[in-house]
C-alpha cells in the first residue's frame, strides 16, 4: 500500500517531481517531464509499479523530517537502537540530465541501510532491461534510459535492484539516479556534494527576492517554493499538481489528470508571485501564454500541455488499481476540450494584473487581449462547464459571467489609465450589460444571494470572488448575504465544499461525493475580511495552516472527518489560497472595495 497522502514530501529541479514518503520510498516520479510517463508509479498501486526505497533495514516510518531551511532538499532521520541515520532527498535545477540526489549520512552510532530499486516504465507497465556499465546500473525501456550511480555494492534479484550497507557517525554515502533518452550517450552524473550546495544556494537565493513581510512567514515562504517546483522552467508554464488520479473520494471514480497548464490555475498563481515579488515568473508565463493563446482566440483551450500544446487525450490505465482502489487512473484529461467562459476573462484578468504589477505592456500581449475580447462579445451569454468543469449540462454559470464581466472590466482600466487603444465606448456597454444580466437572473432575492448559475437551487464558493475582481462592493447587501449564505449552506465541519454534488439533480453529472476544497476555505476567509468580520477570517485562516503536513504541504482537498488529504498534491490551488489570503490579512494587498 502506499503511504497516506498527507505523508508525502516533494522534490523538484523545476522540470519534473518526486514524491518521498515518510518510509522512505520515492513513490512517484516521472521522466523526464511532469507529464510524461512514470518510472516510479507505486503511488497509483504498489511497490511492482515501481518505487525506490532507501531506509534503516527493518524500520518503518521515520522519526522526523524536515526541509533544510527555505529550500527543497528534504531531510529524514531515523533514530534506531544502534544509531541515528539522515537521507538528504533533492533534485539539482536541471542541467545536462534530470537528477534525483539522495545522501545518506550517519548521524550517530552505526547503522545498518537497505536500499530497493524497482524500476518501471510506462507508469508502471514496463519491466526495464538492467544492466551493469563501468560500474553503475543501466536500465532501459524504449525511449528512456536511467542510471544509478553509487559506490554501495548493488546486485538484482526478481526484478529487484537491492543493496544492504553500513553507514556510520560522520560517513556520507551517495546515490544519484539520472534519466536520458535512451538513444543518446549516457551523461555524467553530477556530484551528489556539489550539487547539494548548488540546489541550496539557487533556492536561497531565488526565495531572498520575497517581498511578503507579514507575521505568517515561514508557511508564506514554503507555498511560494511549492509554487515555485510546479513551474516548467523552460517555458514558463505552471502545471495545477504534481500528480494524476489520487481521488477526491477514497474508493470513488472523481481522479483526475493534474499535471497541465491551466489558464485559470496560473493566472491565480500569478496574483501570488506578484504580490510576492516576483515579477521574472509573470513575465515567463505572460510570454508562455502568449504563444500557447496565438491563433484564433475562439479555439482558446482552458489548459495547454507544458510546452503549449493543445490536444491532451485522456485515457485510462487498467494496469494501475488507483490509490486505495479508487480507479480509474486515468492520463490526459477530456476538460480539455470544454467551453469555460471565465477562463477569457481570467486570462484577461492575469493579463491586466502583469500590466498593473509593473510588468511593462508588450504591442503583441494588447492585441491578443483584442482578440479575446472581440471573442468573448459574441459568447459571454452562452451556457458553459465553469471553473468546475462540470461534466453535466452547460448551464449559465454565474462566476463565468462574472469573469467575464472582469476581463472586459480590465481592458477598460487599460484604456483609461495606461493609454492603449480599443474601442472603450462599446467595451463600457458591453460590461454594463453582463452586470445587468448577472444581477438581474443570477440573484436570488429571497434567498439574499447569488446562485451557482441562473434559476440554481445550489450555491458556489466561487460567487465568494465577485466582490474581490470588483463586481460589486464588500458593503453591498447582495455582497454580504451570498457571503453569509455561501458560508452556512456549503459548510462541512468547518470548511467550505465547492457546492453540493447533488444540488440541481447533480449538476457536475458524476457520481459519488467529495469532501471540502481547501481553495474554497481561503476563499472564504478573505470574504469573511473583505465584510468586516476581521477576527473571525483569522481564525479560519489559521485552522487552514494547520491542515498542510508536517512540511507545510497541502493537496487539493481535505477530509475532516477523517483527517486525511484527498485529490492530487502537492496543488498549486490551496498553495495559492494561502499566500493570497496572508497578504490579504497582512493588510499588504486590499481587494477592490475592501472594508477598510
Amino acid at each position: 500500500m502506499p503511504s497516506r497522502i498527507e505523508d508525502y514530501g516533494l522534490i523538484g529541479d523545476l522540470q519534473t517531481a518526486a514524491l518521498v514518503g515518510k518510509d522512505g520510498s520515492i513513490d512517484w516520479l516521472c521522466l523526464p517531464s511532469f507529464d510524461s510517463a512514470a518510472c516510479f508509479a507505486a503511488l497509483l498501486g504498489d511497490e511492482r509499479n515501481g518505487r525506490w526505497q532507501l531506509s534503516p533495514v527493518g524500520a518503518g516510518t521515520c522519526t522526523s523530517r524536515r526541509y533544510r531551511g527555505d529550500s527543497l532538499v528534504l531531510e529524514t532521520e531515523w533514530e534506531t537502537p544502534t544509531g541515528t541515520v539522515r537521507v538528504i532527498d533533492f533534485m539539482p535545477p536541471r542541467g545536462e540530465s534530470p537528477d534525483v540526489v539522495r545522501i545518506v549520512e550517519g548521524v550517530s552510532g552505526q547503522v545498518s541501510m537497505r536500499l530497493d530499486l524497482v524500476l518501471r516504465f510506462d507508469y508502471g507497465h514496463l519491466v526495464p532491461w538492467v544492466r551493469s556499465v563501468d560500474g553503475d546500473l543501466v536500465a532501459v525501456a524504449g525511449p528512456d534510459a536511467v542510471s544509478l550511480a553509487t559506490p554501495v555494492q548493488l546486485h538484482g534479484q526478481d526484478h529487484t535492484t537491492s543493496a544492504e550497507f553500513e553507514v556510520t557517525a560522520g560517513e556520507r554515502v551517495p546515490f544519484v539516479l539520472t534519466h536520458h533518452a535512451s538513444h543518446l550517450p549516457r551523461p555524467e552524473p553530477v556530484d551528489a556534494e556539489e550539487a547539494l550546495t548548488s540546489t541550496e544556494a539557487f533556492w536561497a537565493e531565488w526565495i531572498g527576492h520575497c517581498s511578503y513581510d507579514g507575521e505568517w512567514g515561514p508557511a508564506v515562504r514554503r507555498s511560494l517554493i511549492t509554487l515555485k517546483a510546479l513551474t516548467y522552467r523552460p517555458t514558463g508554464g505552471i502545471v495545477a499538481a504534481a500528480t494524476t488520479s489520487l481521488p477526491e473520494e477514497l474508493g470513488g471514480s472523481r481522479n483526475w489528470d493534474y499535471r497541465y497548464c491551466w489558464l485559470r490555475d496560473a493566472t491565480f498563481t500569478l496574483q501570488a508571485l506578484l504580490g510576492t515579488g516576483y515579477l521574472e515568473e509573470a513575465r515567463a508565463w505572460r510570454d508562455w501564454l502568449l504563444r500557447a493563446v496565438a491563433g484564433d482566440p475562439a479555439d482558446l483551450r482552458i489548459m495547454y500541455a507544458l510546452d503549449g500544446s493543445r490536444r491532451i487525450p485522456e485515457y485510462e490505465l487498467p494496469w494501475l488499481p488507483g490509490y486505495e482502489g479508487s480507479g480509474p487512473v486515468r492520463v490526459g484529461n477530456a476538460a480539455a476540450g470544454q467551453f469555460q467562459l471565465d477562463v477569457w476573462g481570467e486570462t484577461l484578468d492575469g493579463l491586466h494584473l502583469a500590466r498593473e504589477s509593473g510588468l511593462s505592456p508588450t504591442e503583441d500581449a494588447w492585441a491578443v487581449q483584442k482578440e479575446l475580447l472581440a471573442f468573448l462579445e459574441g459568447v459571454w451569454d452562452t451556457p458553459d462547464n465553469s471553473l468546475w468543469e462540470v461534466r453535466g449540462e452547460p448551464r449559465h454559470f454565474v462566476h463565468s459571467k462574472v469573469l467575464a464581466w472582469a476581463g472586459v472590466n480590465g481592458a477598460i482600466e487599460a484604456v483609461e489609465r495606461h493609454g492603449l487603444d480599443g474601442p472603450v465606448e462599446r467595451w463600457r456597454e458591453l460590461r454594463q450589460r453582463i452586470h445587468d444580466d448577472v444581477c438581474a437572473r443570477g440573484y436570488d432575492a429571497e434567498r439574499r444571494t447569488f446562485t451557482q448559475f441562473y434559476g440554481s437551487e445550489g450555491l458556489d464558493a466561487a460567487l465568494l470572488l465577485i466582490p474581490q475582481v470588483g463586481f460589486l462592493p464588500w458593503d453591498d447587501e447582495r455582497v454580504v448575504g451570498t457571503v453569509e449564505a455561501v458560508q452556512r449552506e456549503l459548510t462541512s465541519d468547518g470548511f467550505l465544499l465547492r457546492y453540493h454534488t447533488h444540488a440541481d439533480g447533480r449538476v457536475d453529472g458524476l457520481p459519488g461525493e467529495e469532501a471540502p476544497f481547501l481553495l474554497c476555505s481561503f476563499w472564504l476567509a478573505d470574504a469573511l475580511n473583505g465584510i468586516g468580520r476581521t477576527t473571525e477570517a483569522r481564525e479560519l485562516f489559521e485552522l487552514l495552516l494547520g491542515l498542510g503536513n508536517d512540511l507545510g504541504l497541502m493537496s487539493e482537498e481535505y477530509d475532516p472527518r477523517t483527517g486525511r488529504h484527498l485529490g492530487n498534491t502537492p496543488q498549486a490551488f490551496s498553495h495559492v489560497g494561502l499566500v493570497n489570503t496572508a497578504r490579504h490579512l497582512s493588510g499588504q494587498v486590499r481587494m477592490p472595495g475592501e472594508h477598510a
